[in-house]
């Protein structure tokens, strides 16, 4: 038995394949546009840490520096890499911190801020400049000030943004 036929010739069947492909279509649209939004708001969050960064080092407060930072770490700079433990990052940076009253930590240009097609990596590239007072072990009190440029690397694990690694150097 003949199936019937649409408009301009088409079975059902055909039309039915034609409108299947238009929802697909339309569902690959939605999902695409919801990774971006989805991407547009990391981008957000990741511009968050950042900031939380530059306080942690404003308000020399070496926990709230960790506190988004993973347990397999690597660090790069001064032409080495290293993977300190958190205890490690503890010792070296909280008595840098503590020693140090920042009168400035800004960043001196927008952050370049992105996250993967697939949303599970993002990075943050600043540029940082530094200036304040350091106390000595003698308890002198030194001027400090510098330019910095660094890379932040992070990773979604669980549905969260941890900072995973930090390349540096600083402007001579």
């Amino acid at each position: 038995m003949a199936r019937p036929r649409a408009a301009g010739g088409r079975d059902d069947e055909d039309q039915t394949r034609e409108e299947e492909k238009g929802v697909n279509i339309l569902q690959w649209g939605s999902l695409a546009a919801a990774l971006s939004l989805a991407q547009g708001g990391d981008v957000g969050l990741l511009r968050d840490l950042h900031e939380k960064v530059m306080r942690a080092h404003r308000e020399s407060d070496v926990e709230l520096l960790l506190k988004d930072e993973s347990a397999d770490y690597v660090v790069a700079n001064r032409g080495e890499i290293s993977r300190p433990t958190l205890q490690e990052r503890r010792e070296r940076l909280g008595p840098y911190l503590r020693s140090t009253t920042f009168q400035e930590y800004r960043d001196l240009t927008d952050p370049v801020v992105k996250v993967s097609g697939d949303g599970t990596l993002g990075w943050v590239i600043v540029q940082v400049k530094a200036s304040g007072m350091q106390t000595g072990a003698d308890g002198s009190r030194n001027p400090l000030q510098f330019v910095s440029a660094w890379i932040e690397l992070y990773e979604k694990r669980d549905g969260r943004w941890l900072r995973t690694g930090n390349v540096s150097n600083f402007k001579p």
